[in-house]
């Protein structure tokens, strides 16, 4: 494990305060959020015995009492995933409930469940919502078919308007900005070009606004690559993608990061692309880690990281005493693998290098054959550091936990040569 030497946190602070906002240049990413509750964003495959955020979900309903309304809508085994959840918010002292409306649950009629009186009277009196994962497709069909909320839908708006709740993982993530990823499961693919609506994209529920997106799953399974073409083509400004194990709770305009990891935010409103380019393609889009405990506030923009990175180490590129830990500058043969894009910005962020370079393509075989007849193209990613690039690094949590602020980020379309390589003895 890599040792820093400690900085006093007020030093940390004054550069916090000295830095420009993430949105300082725009207005589109600054328009309020306006969120009259609290969502809160889990990126799947949360554990159990994750207190952090479980905790956090009850408390943020009320605390001890707090009645929620569990949907395992999207779930494959809606009655074993609903008793699962009900029993992690019970053990935190809410009091949940299972709702019988998932199209996967046996015995029930679904269209009479999602308008049941009694049903709809319980999901309108608490103060929390719970989504399962799963198929996020099932929960916009069930709750909002064609476009239009259902009561059981308006039940659970009349929650969230009143102050209260809804919490969703995974599936139950992806529902909840105006546009969703309905089935894109390989993001290169939607790098490719396949992005079609009521395919790969649908319309989610939309608790947090039009204005901001989000993603699920995302460091694990690399979803940069999807999330890019998709904010771009739907005009998003800022995007925010949540790791595994790990959730972003969003109340008013600020925004805190819990559990396991972190979440990267993705700020387009700099950003352009060419459009004599057949394929796509961005540049300067900014792109920011938080980790767990650090805050956000989407509409001046500051992050204010935890207070274990405030009493870890600074790391300020431009700074005279700047001393990186890491010197090397490697060549990312997969940038969208399983966590490399923010090991790529923390790399970056404290070495002497200006830009790091990676690559994202198929890999198919000697005969350069894919399921998407695409096999030769690829994506070159080019990570560099900007005015107001920084960050800050802390070993207090276990780890070797960066946050890092303002990289910039540039896609271009490749060709990818065949066959990549050839073993030495052949290459004579």
């Amino acid at each position: 494990m890599q040792f820093k030497p400690l900085i006093h946190a007020a030093a940390a602070l004054l550069l916090l305060a000295a830095s420009k906002p993430l949105s300082a240049q725009t207005t589109a990413v600054t328009k309020p959020l306006n969120l009259a509750g609290t969502a809160i964003i889990i990126g799947g495959a949360l554990k159990y015995d994750n207190d952090a955020v479980w905790k956090r979900i009850v408390d943020a309903a009320g605390g001890t009492g707090a009645r929620f309304a569990v949907f395992a809508t999207a779930a494959a085994n809606p009655e074993r995933s609903a008793a699962q959840i009900v029993a992690a918010l019970n053990a935190q002292g809410a009091r949940a409930e299972a709702i019988p409306v998932a199209p996967r649950l046996k015995g029930i009629d679904l269209q009479a469940n999602i308008n049941d009186p009694a049903l709809l009277a319980k999901v309108a009196a608490s103060q929390g919502v719970f989504f399962s994962g799963g198929a996020q497709e099932l929960i916009v069909d069930s709750l909002q078919p064609s476009g239009e909320p259902t009561a059981m839908l308006k039940a659970i708006w009349s929650v969230f308007n009143r102050g209260g709740v809804v919490a969703g993982t995974s599936a139950g993530a992806a529902i909840m900005s105006t546009t969703m990823f309905r089935d894109a499961q390989d993001a290169l693919q939607v790098m490719k070009g396949h992005l079609r609506r009521g395919k790969e994209i649908d319309r989610g529920l939309g608790f947090v606004g039009p204005n901001l997106f989000v993603d699920q799953h995302f460091l694990k399974r690399g979803r940069i690559g999807r999330m890019l073409p998709l904010m771009q083509a739907e005009g998003y400004k800022l995007g925010l993608g949540v790791e595994e194990n790990s959730a972003a709770l969003l109340h008013g305009e600020e925004m805190e990061v819990l559990g396991a990891k972190g979440v990267l935010l993705v700020d387009l409103s700099q950003a352009s692309s060419d459009p004599k380019l057949s394929a796509f393609n961005i540049r300067n889009a900014q792109l920011s880690y938080l980790d767990r405990g650090d805050r956000h506030n989407f509409t001046n923009g500051l992050t204010t990281p935890s207070a274990q990175k405030l009493s870890g180490h600074l790391i300020d590129p431009k700074a005279a005493d700047f001393k990186p830990f890491f010197n090397n500058q490697p060549f990312f043969l997969d940038i969208l693998g399983d966590t490399t894009i923010v090991n790529a910005m923390s790399h970056l962020l404290d070495s002497p290098h200006a830009e790091l370079l990676g690559v994202a393509f198929n890999g198919a075989g000697k005969g350069g054959t894919s399921v998407d007849g695409q096999a030769d193209l690829g994506f070159e990613f080019r990570l560099h550091k900007a005015d107001g690039t920084h960050g800050w690094f802390s070993a207090a949590m276990g780890g070797e936990d960066y946050t890092v602020l303002r990289l910039r980020l540039d896609v271009q379309p490749i060709v990818i040569k065949r066959p990549f390589y050839t073993p030495v003895n052949s290459a004579r």
